[in-house]
């Protein structure tokens, strides 16, 4: 069974030209930690998002996936 993208963290970066590493340094995160949200392996909570959209300059909406 295939697992649901929930965020969309992985391409927002892309479109910000930012690295995985960058975000694990401004939120003091390990990069592995980082990569399992990317690949939607598992989520960062609410306000790690809120924070995640503030660093990125985007709405928090902007990196969660429409549900149908």
């Amino acid at each position: 069974m295939n697992k649901k993208s929930i965020n969309r963290l992985k391409a927002v970066l892309a479109e910000k030209g930012k690295t995985n590493k960058w975000l694990a340094e401004k939120l003091e995160k390990n990069e592995t930690t980082i990569s399992r949200w990317c690949t939607n392996e598992v989520q960062p909570s609410l306000d790690t998002l809120v924070l995640i959209a503030e660093l990125l300059a985007v709405d928090v909406k902007d990196l969660i996936n429409p549900t149908l």
